[in-house]
C-alpha cells in the first residue's frame, strides 16, 4: 500500500474511531484499527464486535492494500504531528513506514486478513432522521439512562414507533425521560415492536449527530443491529440490546391532582445551592409545597443545614416531597429556560415534570423517603 492524505484529517478519523476500540483486550485484534483502500478513499474501520465505526475519507493512492495498526498508538503520534501530508508505505515486511516533512515513523502492523468481517447496511429496513433530531432524542433522554449493568434492558434508549410518531426512552428505575419526534418518516417493522439501542452505541451516534449537525442520517435495523449512515462517510453498526423492555407506561401517572408552575432557572439554581449540603450518598433534599411559595431544604448532620424559598403558582394542599437533588438537576437542565410544571397526587407518588414549550417531553421522578 502507498498513498498519501492530509494529517488532520487522518487525525479527525481516528479520533472518531477510537472510543469504539475495545480497552479490554479480550482480543487483541480488536486494540487495532483496520486501515484499508477502496479505489481512491482511504477506510478506517474499528469495533468492539458490539459498536463498529467506519469512516471514508479522500486521498491520493498510488498502490492499494490494507493493514491492521494499533489504534491508540497511531492516534498518539497523528497528535503530535503538524498539518501536513503524510506518506503511507507499507512493504511486504509487516512494516507501515510513515512519513511527515522530514519525520519518519517505522511501526509494526497485522494483516488485515485477521480483523472481523463487519456489515454497516440493511437497506430493506432503511429509514431517515435529521442529525437535529437525533441530538435531540440524545440531550433529552441519555441522563436517564440506566448505569446498573445487572439491569441490561435499563443500559440504553428505548425507540418504538407510536402514530407516526418517533418515541424515546429511558428509564432507570429513579426517573423516567420520554420524548416524542413527531413527523416521522418512514415504515419499518423493527421499531413497531421497538428496540434498544445501549449507552456506548448512544455516545457514537451523538458524535454522529455533532459532526454533520445540517444533515440527515440513513438508519436501518435487522433483528440485532441498528445501522448509521452519514453522508456516505460516516458509518455505525451497533448491536441493540436483545431484551425486553418494561412497560414505561406503568410508571406515568394516568391523573394528577396537583401541580404547580415554577420558573425552570429559579428552581435549578435553587437546588443546587441546596444540594451543597445535602448526604453524599443520597443526595436528599425536601421540597416543601404550599400556596403561593415553594421551600428547598437540607440537613447535614455533619455540616449544617440550608433551606431557600421560590414564589409559585399553587393553590392545593401543602405537601412535602423528598428529592435526590442529583436527579432532579439532570432532569430540570435538559429544559429549556422558560416555565416548569410539576405534577403529582401525594408526597409518595411518581412527579412529572413537564416545559411550557416543550409539550413532546415528559419527565418523571420518584420521590425519595426521608
Amino acid at each position: 500500500m502507498k498513498l498519501t492524505i492530509q494529517a488532520h484529517a487522518l487525525r479527525d478519523a481516528i479520533n472518531k474511531v477510537l472510543s469504539v476500540v475495545d480497552k479490554k483486550n479480550s482480543r487483541p485484534i480488536l486494540t487495532n484499527c483496520l486501515v484499508k483502500t477502496n479505489g481512491q478513499k482511504l477506510e478506517l474501520i474499528a469495533t468492539d464486535l458490539e459498536v463498529s465505526a467506519k469512516i471514508i475519507l479522500n486521498a491520493k493512492i498510488e498502490k492499494e492494500g490494507s493493514f491492521c495498526i494499533n489504534s491508540k498508538n497511531i492516534a498518539d503520534i497523528l497528535r503530535e504531528l503538524p498539518n501536513d501530508e503524510l506518506l503511507f508505505n507499507v512493504d511486504n515486511s509487516n512494516l507501515l513506514n510513515l512519513n511527515c516533512k522530514n519525520i519518519n515513523y517505522s511501526l509494526l502492523v497485522t494483516s488485515a486478513d485477521e480483523f472481523p468481517q463487519l456489515n454497516f447496511q440493511n437497506q430493506s429496513s432503511e429509514f431517515r432522521l435529521k442529525t437535529k433530531q437525533l441530538a435531540h432524542i440524545i440531550n433529552k433522554t441519555s441522563h436517564a439512562i440506566s448505569t446498573d449493568e445487572t439491569r441490561l434492558y435499563l443500559n440504553g434508549i428505548y425507540l418504538q414507533m407510536i402514530d407516526s410518531k418517533l418515541r424515546s426512552v429511558a428509564i432507570d428505575g429513579h426517573r423516567l425521560a420520554l420524548l416524542d419526534t413527531p413527523e416521522f418518516i418512514g415504515e419499518n417493522k423493527y421499531l413497531v415492536d421497538g428496540v434498544i439501542v445501549p449507552r456506548k452505541g448512544i455516545s457514537e451516534l451523538k458524535k454522529i449527530a455533532e459532526t454533520y449537525p445540517e444533515d440527515d442520517a440513513a438508519i436501518s435495523l435487522d433483528d440485532s443491529f441498528m445501522f448509521v449512515n452519514a453522508r456516505n462517510e460516516y458509518y455505525l453498526s451497533i448491536r441493540l440490546i436483545a431484551r425486553e423492555y418494561p412497560k414505561y407506561q406503568t410508571v406515568i401517572p394516568a391523573k394528577t391532582t396537583n401541580r404547580f408552575f415554577i420558573d425552570r432557572n429559579s428552581i435549578l439554581n435553587a437546588v443546587k445551592r441546596v444540594k451543597i449540603l445535602s448526604n453524599e450518598k443520597t443526595n436528599g433534599i425536601k421540597l416543601n409545597i404550599a400556596a403561593g411559595n415553594l421551600t428547598i431544604s437540607t440537613n447535614h448532620p455533619a455540616l449544617g443545614q440550608a433551606n431557600e424559598t421560590l414564589p409559585i403558582a399553587y393553590d392545593g394542599k401543602a405537601t412535602e416531597i423528598g428529592f435526590n437533588a442529583k436527579y432532579l438537576i439532570e432532569s430540570l437542565s435538559v429544559l429549556n429556560e422558560t416555565d416548569v410544571t410539576f405534577e403529582f397526587n401525594n408526597e409518595l407518588s411518581p412527579v412529572v415534570i413537564k416545559a411550557d414549550d416543550l409539550p413532546e417531553f415528559l419527565g418523571i421522578i420518584m420521590p425519595l423517603k426521608l
